[in-house]
């Protein structure tokens, strides 16, 4: 998204006025503020106190918003960074003070008078603290801040204003900053470094509670705001099993495009800020983003966990991959997770998201397991036309090849899912691919079984051909179709070479079998000596035979089909060459013997290029002669290349 897409999404709307924050609020009794921080006592003289509560008075006065206009209406920091300094510094030097004067005599007046010229600067940072927040929404965007990582803030922001070591910060320095970062970085950066600057002074002098309501309200609507301008919503699991699949797929996709830019943008973003501008409290920093960030994150990766609860809808299997989508989200994203969520009281969040990955594995694994009974329960007595490529293998092998893309996380899901019994799998399962231990990886394992389960049934189906030689071609095909699925998808590294070599050998025995089956006639009708001489009487019964079986056997493959390119071209070319070439010799040496002229004819139908081009024409599934619709592709005859 563009850098102004997360801005336009989360920050457009005007924060509530000060006056809505200004009030104290009673301090929640789960949140511990620190104790002010004790600053060294320094040996001041009675002229030294005269002159820092002089100082701080005349400058502290001048932005007091309850006796002037213009400190009303004015920001301090927005006015001057080098004059926001000095104000910085007077009450750092009035908090030393006080503490000098409370050992030193407590009954002072000036005490007094600097504890009220205390609660005035109190106010006022209070209220600037709430200006930068509020006016700063845009800049201040979890995008623009989670564009550097949070070791970056730091040395960012010591480039352009210098809080910790008491350095002023001029307008020069300023612009010079400017120069070195992009506009959107700089302000970012300097708004930051003020942020930090008020809220490390507001908490070393005891108004830590006042800093941190401001910050966690305004920073919380943004949060909360970004989460419903992503579409995360609140749902019952009535309200989603109610809804159209179409609804649900939009909120699914809805919901993998707010992970993704809740955790890189919105929260990481957020932890960034927080971290940065309550460095100096540890748990200043947990108590806030933990309130900022903790709901919208467990509602957030509470979804999927709804979605699945008791659920028991009736899906297509599409719906494993969105799970496995979902399920990704999270998994990869775990580590981000954990650590922009790492406080001990955001562990809710991380237990939420683990919750989730648990019921979408378990979900994924009830799915896989449906998907083998749907198999073994298919009742279909449907053949494919021709010996083709069955329904069932294609909606299997294009469920596997895409929930193989999916390897990753379905070893994780399903690494703990007892394997199927070794005693119900072939002994060659277990020679495939090894993990490191010797042992087949459960998923491997998972895979294999689910073709077996696959050819199991379409060796049933098989069965309900009446032309057995067709049960042949069909296996053969099915088979091939499932290799080159497994070729050309994850199928390949899950089941490996030795899997793919000894399948590739059963369709060419599948193949085999069809061959003597459907052209075992033709082939014996010729001699075993195509030339040896023989009578004219015993010449024209061969021609008649072979007339007769070719015939037949064609007519009858006419219309089968063969797929796979190559497997076609194979199975042509070995027909062919147990076929042509020995009745090439047989007609050379015996067509003018039957007889002359047109008792040829009555005698010899096919010269040899003939046969060749009936076999050229083999497995593409052509017209009946009465004109019938056939699976008939189109093609182009190529000559067989013997």
């Amino acid at each position: 998204m563009p850098r102004k897409g997360m801005r336009s999404l989360c920050f457009h709307s005007k924060s509530p006025s000060f006056a809505a924050y200004s009030s104290s609020p009673s301090r929640p009794s789960s949140v511990s503020f620190p104790t002010p921080r004790r600053v060294p006592v320094t040996n001041f003289t009675d002229a030294m106190i005269e002159d820092i509560i002089g100082n701080a008075a005349v400058l502290v006065m001048k932005w007091n918003p309850e006796t002037s206009t213009y400190a009303k209406v004015t920001s301090l920091f927005y006015e001057s960074k080098t004059e926001a300094q000095q104000f910085i510094r007077c009450v750092t030097e009035l908090q030393k003070a006080m503490h000098f004067l409370v050992l030193e005599d407590p009954t002072s007046e000036k005490i007094v008078h600097a504890q009220s010229l205390m609660e005035i600067a109190m106010k006022r940072l209070q209220k600037e603290f709430y200006q930068i927040l509020s006016m700063n929404r845009a800049h201040l965007d979890p995008e623009s801040v989670s564009t550097r990582s949070r070791s970056s803030v730091t040395s960012t922001r010591s480039s352009t204003s210098d809080y910790e070591d008491g350095g002023a910060t001029t307008d020069d320095d300023v612009r010079f900053a400017r120069e070195s970062i992009s506009e959107v970085e700089h302000v970012s950066s300097v708004a930051m470094a003020d942020l930090k600057s008020i809220a490390e002074c507001m908490i070393s002098s005891g108004y830590a509670k006042e800093c941190v309501h401001i910050y966690k309200i305004i920073r919380k609507s943004i949060i909360d705001e970004g989460m419903y301008k992503l579409g995360v919503e609140r749902l019952s699991s009535s309200q989603i099993h109610k809804m159209d699949r179409e609804v649900l797929d939009l909120r699914i996709r809805s919901w993998l495009n707010a992970v993704k830019m809740s955790i890189s943008t919105l929260f990481n973003g957020e932890r960034i800020l927080c971290d940065h501008v309550f460095a100096s409290s540890a748990s200043i920093r947990e108590s806030c983003f933990t309130h900022i960030s903790r709901e919208a994150a467990t509602l957030l990766f509470g979804f999927p966990q709804v979605l699945v609860a008791k659920s028991k809808k009736s899906s297509s299997s599409l719906d494993v991959f969105r799970l496995l989508d979902m399920y990704t989200s999270i998994s990869e994203r775990w580590p981000e997770i954990d650590s922009i969520f790492s406080f001990e009281s955001t562990a809710a969040v991380r237990s939420q998201a683990l919750n989730s990955l648990i019921k979408l594995s378990e979900s994924v694994r009830s799915m896989l397991s449906d998907f083998e009974s749907t198999i073994q329960k298919d009742s279909s007595k449907s053949v494919a036309h021709g010996g083709g490529v069955h329904d069932l293998t294609l909606r299997v092998m294009n469920y596997l090849s895409l929930l193989t893309d999916y390897s990753n996380v379905l070893v994780e899901i399903v690494s703990d899912w007892p394997p199927p019994a070794k005693s119900s799998l072939p002994e060659s399962y277990f020679d495939g691919p090894h993990s490191e231990d010797g042992q087949a990886p459960v998923i491997s394992l998972r895979m294999a079984w689910l073709l077996l389960v696959l050819l199991c049934k379409l060796d049933d189906k098989a069965k309900h051909y009446k032309d057995v030689s067709l049960s042949y071609l069909f296996l053969a095909n099915n088979l091939q179709y499932m290799i080159s699925n497994v070729r050309t998808s994850n199928l390949q590294y899950l089941l490996g070479e030795d899997w793919i070599s000894k399948h590739e050998r059963k369709v060419r025995q599948f193949a085999e079998n069809y061959e003597g089956l459907a052209w075992g006639k033709v082939f014996a009708s010729l001699p075993e000596n195509p030339t040896a001489e023989i009578s004219t009487v015993e010449a024209r019964l061969i021609f008649r035979n072979f007339n007769f079986s070719f015939e037949e056997a064609h007519r009858k493959q006419r219309t089968s089909v063969v797929l796979d390119q190559k497997l076609r071209e194979e199975m042509q070319v070995s027909i062919a060459k147990k076929l042509v070439s020995a009745y090439r010799e047989f007609y050379d040496a015996h067509r003018l013997t039957v007889g002359g002229g047109r008792n040829v004819e009555l005698y010899v139908r096919f010269a040899p290029e003939d046969v060749e081009n009936h076999l050229s024409d083999l497995f593409f599934g052509t017209m009946d002669s009465d004109g019938s619709s056939q699976y008939s592709p189109s093609h182009r005859r190529s000559p067989l290349r013997l």
